[in-house]
């Protein structure tokens, strides 16, 4: 009867341990994001993150109507960008530029954008991607995709960066997760050189499921370029094992950031 009961108690024991939350990575020490944290979120953050993004959306759409190569939308995009990190007090360091040269056209994994189909559903958003064309990948029917590849790959032959994010989705935990092969696909089709970026804080800062913004520091950490010159597509699982472990190492084995 003893060790039934014990059994059931370990059971129960490693079933706590098992559900028992990691903590966030890059969580910073004693920083506490309570009621106060909350109400300036809600009530002053995040009206104005809506307000900056109908506004600028508006005022970008007539603009694009004549704007065939993008430059006045990717304007407006940046300024939007602008003032939201300003707004939400999160400075942001840059680590690692140097090592990158920007004469050439590269793969930033981790700026045209790649972006998944359903974020055309979201108004003033969906229509400042589609107009300034970046290249919308559709998940669910890779096929629908095709024509957005093509184009991906002709900019990147012309010598117009494109960036990634290989997970195809935010993390739900803080965790890098596994990295689909569409980023790998097109540098190897291209030619161009792989850049791993790890950005750091972002999900501590607004973690999935929630619109409380916790104003911290970010830092974009930029690692060594990774050539693909005479690589084949035999090598892309190679090459997508290898740039994961370079984004890891970056996200993973780098000092924690200090508040």
């Amino acid at each position: 009867m003893n060790s039934s009961v014990d059994q059931v108690e370990e059971g129960a024991t490693g079933a706590a341990a098992v559900s028992t939350p990691r903590p966030s990575p890059h969580a910073i020490p004693d920083a506490e994001y309570g009621w106060l944290s909350r109400m300036r979120s809600y009530l002053i953050l995040d009206p104005l993150i809506w307000l900056y993004t109908v506004v600028m959306g508006l005022l970008a759409l007539p603009g694009g109507l004549f704007d065939r190569g993008g430059r006045r939308l990717h304007w407006f995009s940046r300024a939007w960008s602008w003032l939201i990190m300003k707004t939400i007090f999160s400075p942001v360091k840059v680590i690692g530029l140097g090592k990158i040269d920007t004469s050439r056209a590269h793969v930033y994994v981790q700026f045209r954008i790649a972006f998944k189909k359903e974020l055309l559903s979201y108004p003033v958003v969906g229509w400042q991607l589609k107009r300034s064309g970046q290249v919308c990948i559709d998940q669910q029917n890779p096929s629908h995709s095709i024509s957005s590849i093509r184009a991906a790959l002709k900019g990147l032959k012309a010598g117009l960066p494109l960036v990634i994010f290989p997970e195809g989705g935010r993390t739900p935990d803080g965790e890098i997760k596994p990295f689909l092969s569409g980023a790998f696909f097109l540098a190897i089709k291209a030619q161009v050189d792989i850049v791993p970026v790890a950005l750091v804080g972002t999900y501590e800062l607004l973690p999935m499921d929630t619109y409380h913004i916790k104003c911290r520091p970010l830092e974009m950490r930029v690692g060594e370029p990774i050539s693909t010159a005479g690589l084949t597509l035999r090598d892309l699982e190679a090459v997508s094992g290898r740039v994961q472990k370079a984004i890891q190492d970056l996200y993973y084995d780098q000092a924690p950031i200090s508040a």
